[in-house]
């Protein structure tokens, strides 16, 4: 503690220089969905569906939310279960990239 209490913030700005570009990026969201579409070039419709407890009434509804995701390779299909994640705007709907397949649609 003490020893980066009495670091200068130049000396702070020369550690996150030698570091790899990955390492300096911020904490990003991840989600895990299933992809409903992949008719457009280059990007895949991810639906993630949640179940939560109402406040009041504590009866379980399902929400969905629909994330428009960059698929560079054209990898995923319709089915499939992916982890996308969060990038810088890539077109006016596309925030998300995608990072994996997770399973294939059967």
């Amino acid at each position: 503690m003490e020893q980066m209490e009495n670091t200068t913030m130049e000396e702070t700005k020369n550690m996150t220089a030698a570091e790899p570009a990955t390492a300096v990026r911020g904490n990003r969201k991840s989600r895990v969905g299933k992809v409903i579409s992949d008719v457009q070039e280059k990007t895949i419709v991810v639906e993630i569906t949640d179940r939560t407890a109402h406040k009041r009434y504590k009866k379980v509804v399902k929400s969905r939310v629909r994330y428009a995701a960059h698929d560079e390779k054209n990898e995923a299909k319709k089915g499939d279960m992916v982890r996308i994640a969060e990038t810088r705007p890539l077109s006016k709907n596309k925030h998300w990239r995608l990072v994996e397949i997770i399973s294939h649609a059967e």
